[in-house]
């Protein structure tokens, strides 16, 4: 893909992942009074005790966040002129869809299911903002803002920011709804992973064999995988070990445990998920 068609296509899902997300908030969240954190979580809090249109109250913030974040943190928020722009687009773009879509029936009004389904809506699109190297703003930046001048890792800041909202909505709508708020948080960073990683989760295997050249060739020619030769020390004896690494997919294991024990029934196998895997016979990414 050549540097403009690139371009093209991370703004295409920055505009679809906010899109994706306004319209979960309108059809799922603000119905159902389902404030789960950030910026949009606000605005549902405004909405219900002010009655301020979502989208005015999320630029309201947005805009100057993004602004504040620019003279605060500098390159560190910016990164280069396209992540700054596109992360623009997406504050702008955002409450844009909600103010278009604000009038769309609601597709239900089970609250628990509203907190499930809009959490995963808003993970899916976030997750596809966030595959392009964007971000749509709110209360990230007021994180990372904080983060730089309290010395709280980020990821305090951020719960720091999305509970204070929860609790916000705890003494707005109740306390139930703020569970609902958690149930949604919790959906959106699940859905967040599986757009990030993937759902094909593939395995790697870490062996240790007397017969390393025989199982190294075995992996090459029966199971068709490539494999890594690591050079390892007995913990006990303190004498080199050759370490073999193999990364198959799930439907593999099994041939490649096979395989191994075939040649070594006293190997010592290690399998465990290898959640993102970028390279020949796998992801692109």
């Amino acid at each position: 893909m050549n540097p403009i068609s690139r371009i093209l296509y991370e703004f295409a899902h920055v505009l679809v992942g906010s899109a994706i997300v306004a319209i979960s908030f309108n059809i799922f969240l603000l119905p159902n009074r389902i404030a789960s954190g950030g910026v949009a979580g606000i605005s549902t809090l405004v909405e219900a005790t002010f009655g301020f249109e979502p989208a005015f109250t999320q630029w309201a913030f947005n805009i100057p966040l993004f602004i504040a974040g620019v003279l605060l943190l500098g390159g560190s928020i910016t990164g280069s002129l396209l992540y700054g722009l596109k992360t623009l687009t997406g504050t702008i773009f955002l409450p844009a869809v909600v103010l278009m879509t604000r009038h769309w029936e609601p597709a239900t009004l089970d609250p628990l299911l509203a907190a499930i389904f809009g959490g995963i809506g808003v993970g899916l699109g976030l997750g596809i903002v966030f595959r392009s190297n964007s971000s749509t703003g709110g209360t990230d930046l007021a994180a990372q803002i904080v983060n730089k001048y309290t010395g709280l890792t980020l990821g305090a800041c951020v719960f720091l920011m999305d509970g204070l909202v929860v609790l916000s909505a705890a003494v707005v709508f109740g306390f139930e709804f703020a569970l609902y708020a958690l149930i949604g948080l919790f959906a959106t960073g699940k859905t967040i992973d599986l757009v990030q990683t993937g759902i094909g989760y593939s395995k790697m295997a870490i062996i240790i064999s007397d017969y390393e050249e025989e199982v190294r060739q075995g992996l090459l020619t029966q199971v068709d995988r490539g494999v890594t030769k690591l050079h390892g020390y007995g913990g006990y004896t303190n004498h080199e070990r050759p370490v073999l690494m193999c990364v198959v997919g799930r439907n593999e294991v099994t041939k490649l445990k096979q395989t191994v024990q075939t040649i070594d029934p006293h190997a010592f196998v290690i399998v465990s998920n290898a959640s993102e895997v970028l390279g020949e016979g796998f992801n692109k990414g």
